[in-house]
């Protein structure tokens, strides 16, 4: 089935950094007005989508809406604007980067640093930092402060492309998931369990909203829906490149937060093997998702697993995906959903 890159490419371009998803929040409850399902939104601003099964055990599906960003820290008497990272960031992504400050109004503005004809030759080679960027808006201090104040979000600005057989954009983590777990809600058909698809909030600096659907929902079964690393470029090690873009949904193993479930590893294996579903194992040392929390934050935890979507260039404004692992993700979220109760969950 062809994928609906329009709404794809909005998905990603629509702000919403940790803490002020907003607007993308606004794009997925339109989306989510379309299909037969019924919405809340709770405290923190988590959006569950819930459809009933033919049975009342739970499961959960967890993709986040946040994106990694920034927060406006200072501004200086020239206009200029200091900033606080949300989210993980390598400093070295944000050269000659364009941002939005969303205050009053959205200013377009641009990551500035010292110019390398000025730096030292010490300075030269020393590794660059957070703390050595400012954002220009192009406006004084009097034009600034009209629309800007300390504490408003800052998101990166890049649009949605088109790569041979891939997309390109800023926030494809975890974009992309909101739009599987939006796909996946509107294909189901035949499920044994009642569903939860929520869309959380505040993954990037923590798995907050996470933590909190998972307490309320407390599911018995769960999927963590999120993006991972595909480092098959050129210089990588075999042992290192963790995914492979075009080479099928990668079901997780384990992460820095999460050793998922044998026996939902097991099933997710055998259920891509039995639909012709092209996958790949994703053991990931660093980082974590909202997989943790869906495991292990309900009263007396779940049987979790994860579906991720190989990605190139993570944690940038280039980030790539393929569009048949984003159908494959789709299609395994959806037969892993359909067929929980064909499955033996006993410990063996």
């Amino acid at each position: 089935m062809a994928l609906n890159i329009s709404l794809l490419k909005e998905i990603c371009e629509t702000p919403g950094a940790p803490g002020f998803e907003q607007r993308v929040r606004s794009v997925v409850l339109r989306e989510l007005s379309k299909l037969p399902v019924d919405v809340s939104i709770d405290n923190l601003g988590n959006v569950t989508a819930f459809r009933r099964g033919r049975s009342p055990k739970k499961v959960m599906i967890a993709a986040h809406m946040d994106e990694i960003g920034f927060i406006v820290t200072h501004i200086d008497d020239n206009g200029f604007l200091r900033f606080h990272p949300l989210g993980g960031f390598d400093p070295k992504t944000l050269t000659a980067q364009r941002v939005i400050v969303h205050g009053q109004q959205d200013l377009i503005g641009v990551m500035g640093s010292k110019p390398i004809h000025l730096m030292s030759p010490e300075e030269r080679n020393k590794t660059v930092q957070i703390q050595d960027y400012f954002i220009d808006l192009g406006l004084s201090k009097e034009e600034v402060i009209k629309h800007v104040s300390i504490g408003d979000p800052i998101t990166r600005q890049r649009e949605l492309i088109e790569m041979g057989n891939c997309v390109n954009c800023k926030s494809i983590d975890n974009r992309v998931s909101v739009f599987i777990l939006l796909e996946t809600m509107s294909r189901l058909k035949d499920f044994p369990y009642d569903v939860y698809g929520v869309f959380t909030v505040q993954e990037e600096v923590g798995t907050r909203g996470a933590n909190v659907a998972a307490h309320q929902i407390g599911p018995d079964f769960g999927f963590g829906l999120d993006t991972t690393i595909a480092f098959d470029v050129p210089g990588s090690q075999a042992h290192e490149q963790v995914t492979k873009l075009g080479k099928g949904a990668a079901i997780k193993i384990m992460d820095a937060s999460t050793i998922c479930d044998v026996r939902m590893v097991d099933y997710m294996k055998k259920t891509a093997d039995k639909h012709g579903i092209p996958w790949q194992p994703e053991i990931l040392a660093g980082g974590g998702t909202d997989t943790a929390p869906i495991q292990r934050m309900g009263k007396t935890g779940s049987i979790a697993g994860a579906v991720s979507i190989p990605t190139r260039h993570i944690h940038q404004v280039i980030e790539m995906a393929d569009r048949n692992d984003i159908d494959a993700a789709i299609r395994l979220l959806t037969a892993c959903i359909e067929g929980l109760d064909t499955h033996s969950w006993e410990f063996q």
